[in-house]
């Protein structure tokens, strides 16, 4: 809970922020939640600065939960950001900013100029604090060497007490500027009661520094004449290297994730009404608005081209490397990137309302949402923090008799080396590192925690329609009547059924199309469709063929065609003339490309595989046995699905569901993990915890072995951040390791935990599903 000193405060806030408490200034960075019209609810997102360690994160979640009108608040130190979900009616976003600032840290709304700015300003220091550091550092370990290489009385004392107040100068800009953001954060965490990674950390650095002042003011008193400059400096050049390197790490751990993110440009040319174009902001725009975009420019809001023609890059929205051509009326998406000439396109979605804007929503709400592990770590940082302390005062206490200053010293590199830093990272680092790598392959996340689930399932259930399947049907086989020709039945069939927008007449004439001879269609007259029965033509007097045909063709049921269905079952399209049967069509839903071999692929990873599918049992089976799946149900309602998937849960299987994302909704939801396949599913209604935005089915195999692998990057991060401790502390305990030793070793293992997750940026090489699959 919040004291009563911060809460008050907190009563006034910022001035600065105040505008922001209007309400076309807070829905930038904010947006409704929750049904209940009467009592409305905001979700903000804010970027923060200043978190170190989970033990940060937890101090502005109490913080701002402690807060009137705080429905909730959640913290990501990963990605320095914070969701808040709060009371319009209650509070507002300027008393939310001016709390986080009362507890010591940065906070701004999420805006992504902004927070480019914000960041550009806080490297810059960083770096002149990091070079202040090192320069320093250089110039006392100058004055240093000359005691790491003589015995005791080569030098004079008047030369040796000179070379300390040199380094004790040198140190000054060190402990004043280059250190200032460590005792700053931790003066603050004493002031609240709090504990956090730079409380430990400053106070090593005080130490270091005011024994080794005392020692060069009064070297003959019981504190002893050693200084420790030389230490002091590295250690914090060497803690400031690591935070510099660490941001650089994060930067390509996330780079997907951000370059999604800031896809959208700021300002846009929108069409005024004399014709001429002015450059307005993005928050300008209005949906029926038209806009120019040019070449390589990212289109703001999905439209539609009114003028040109182009290509358009939507790899980092569906997955989908291949540029796509775009002519006149046809639909692009915000995000896209325009790879061709100028286009001019009509607004009908704009913000939030566009997919773009709910896969940001999504990437955002999954990378504040912590992971099972990560909470574990965050509730192990504070007391791991006082159990520091603690060692730091015994370490101390049981040398204090035999020597004051080596105490002291070892205290300090307690202190430093047992930092919680590293098993803070271990788990949000490697998560959002494959977070990253899975919206390079068009695959979203709703919550981290899934990686954990999908690497643990061993039954994987799909739906067919829409999953396994295309959303169309196609020719799987034709036979015909003696005489005629498999060319010659397709024609004859495709030049009656391209008059129709049916379905099945829109499979012959596409089967047609990818035939060997797509030329050869025949010219009709009298052209009649009969609703839900077939179509009825004459040939043409022109064609040559006419004499092979008596009367009227038709294409159609059997009924229609007035022949025998010997197989009424099977899902068939008959061609007759006066005489009768000509030729039969057998359709089929088309199979997805690559569906059998990522079923092969599923087994090798040793998963049970299941379909459940709503059809009959003959169209079921035909599917299961080109695939390669053993295990199914057939027509099946919703109610059988779940009991299926509660009868497998008996059985302590974890099992990932497969289905479109619409249809599925109770047992995705059910499902220990979910995936959504529908290409174009609204990401509002996919109930699941994956998205699939280009429903490529090929990508599932490539996702588990992933998530596993993320698994094991996470425990080899785990298990090296505890190792080290281990190792750590009983050393710097004894006083073997110095304090220098022991920030590098702080340093060092931080780097290694985030180095170790960037591996999972990019899938890992496993086989390729090149081999098309078999149509049924």
């Amino acid at each position: 809970m919040l004291t009563n000193a911060f809460a008050t405060e907190i009563i006034s806030p910022n001035p600065s922020w105040v505008i922001l408490d209007t309400e076309d200034q807070w829905q930038r960075f904010s947006q409704p939640v929750g049904n209940d019209p009467e009592k409305p609810l905001i979700q903000s997102s804010l970027l923060l600065d200043g978190l170190h360690c989970a033990a940060c994160s937890g101090i502005i979640e109490h913080g701002v939960q402690s807060l009137p009108g705080i429905v909730s608040a959640r913290v990501s130190m990963s990605k320095r950001r914070a969701v808040v979900v709060w009371s319009p009616a209650l509070t507002c976003p300027s008393k939310i900013l001016s709390a986080i600032q009362t507890l010591g840290y940065g906070a701004s709304p999420a805006s992504h100029n902004e927070n480019e700015l914000n960041a550009t300003s806080k490297n810059r220091k960083a770096f002149w604090r990091w070079m202040v550091a090192g320069f320093c550092m250089m110039q006392v370990m100058m004055y240093a060497s000359p005691s790491y290489f003589t015995k005791a009385g080569d030098i004079s004392s008047d030369i040796s007490h000179l070379l300390n107040w040199a380094s004790w100068l040198l140190s000054l800009p060190v402990i004043l500027f280059s250190s200032r953001t460590f005792f700053g954060n931790a003066w603050r965490d004493l002031k609240l009661k709090q504990i956090s990674m730079d409380l430990p950390v400053a106070l090593g650095i005080g130490i270091t520094f005011i024994v080794s002042s005392a020692a060069t003011f009064e070297p003959n008193s019981w504190w002893g004449h050693t200084v420790y400059f030389d230490s002091m400096t590295m250690f914090v050049f060497f803690l400031l290297s690591a935070r510099l390197i660490e941001v650089k790490l994060h930067a390509r751990t996330l780079g997907a994730l951000e370059s999604l993110v800031s896809r959208i440009p700021e300002n846009t040319e929108r069409i005024n009404i004399d014709g001429s174009f002015s450059r307005v902001l993005n928050t300008q725009l209005n949906v029926g608005d038209i806009v120019r975009v040019n070449m390589g420019e990212a289109f703001p809001a999905d439209g539609k081209l009114v003028l040109g023609n182009t290509k358009v890059d939507e790899s980092l929205l569906t997955g989908e490397s291949t540029p796509i051509h775009k002519n006149l009326h046809d639909s692009v998406i915000a995000g896209s990137y325009n790879l061709g000439p100028t286009v001019h396109i009509m607004l009908e979605n704009i913000g939030e309302s566009t997919q773009y804007g709910q896969i940001v929503n999504l990437i955002n709400q999954a990378a504040i949402e912590k992971p099972r592990l990560s909470q574990l770590a965050d509730q192990i940082a504070r007391p791991f923090l006082l159990f520091v302390i603690l060692s730091a005062a015994v370490a101390a206490a049981l040398l204090w008799d035999v020597d004051r200053g080596r105490a002291l010293m070892t205290a300090a590199a307690v202190l430093i080396v047992t930092c919680p830093c590293a098993l803070s990272l271990a788990t949000p680092a490697a998560m959002l590192a494959s977070a990253s790598a899975f919206v390079k392959r068009g695959i979203l996340i709703r919550r981290l925690q899934a990686i954990e689930g999908i690497a643990k399932v061993d039954t994987v259930i799909f739906d067919k329609t829409g999953t396994l399947t295309e959303d169309h049907i196609q020719v799987e086989s034709i036979s015909y009547k003696e005489g005629l020709s498999e060319s010659n039945a397709l024609a004859l069939a495709a030049a009656i059924a391209q008059h129709s927008l049916h379905p099945v007449s829109r499979a012959i004439f596409t089967a047609h199309q990818q035939s060997l001879s797509p030329d050869l269609l025949l010219t009709l007259e009298d052209i009649q469709e009969e609703v839900g029965a077939g179509m009825s033509a004459t040939l043409s007097s022109t064609n040559s063929q006419t004499n092979l045909f008596e009367g009227r063709l038709k294409l159609g049921s059997a009924k229609f065609c007035g022949i025998q269905d010997d197989d009424p079952q099977t899902q068939q399209v008959f061609l007759a003339d006066a005489h009768g049967w000509l030729a039969t069509f057998d359709l089929q839903e088309a199979i997805k490309p690559h569906a059998a071999e990522a079923i092969q692929q599923l087994k090798k990873l040793h998963l049970e595989v299941e379909l459940l599918s709503g059809d009959q049992a003959h169209t079921v089976e035909s599917l299961t046995n080109a695939i390669g799946i053993s295990k199914f149900m057939a027509a099946c309602s919703p109610d059988d699905k779940l009991t299926r998937l509660h009868a497998l849960k008996q059985q302590n299987k974890k099992v990932l569901m497969v289905g479109d994302g619409l249809n599925d909704g109770p047992i995705l939801a059910s499902a220990h993990v979910s995936i959504a396949m529908g290409k174009g599913v609204p990401l509002t209604l996919a109930h699941a915890d994956y998205i699939f935005l280009n429903g490529d089915i090929s990508q599932i195999p490539h996702l588990i072995r992933h998530a596993r692998r993320t698994m094991l990057v996470i425990k080899q991060n785990i298990a090296w951040a505890i190792v080290y401790n281990l190792i750590s502390i009983p050393l710097a305990f004894s006083g073997v390791l110095s304090a220098w030793l022991a920030g590098l070793g702080m340093a060092i293992s931080s780097l290694i935990v985030v180095a170790n997750a960037l591996r999972l940026t990019s899938f890992a090489a496993s086989p390729s599903l090149t081999t098309p699959t078999k149509v049924l």
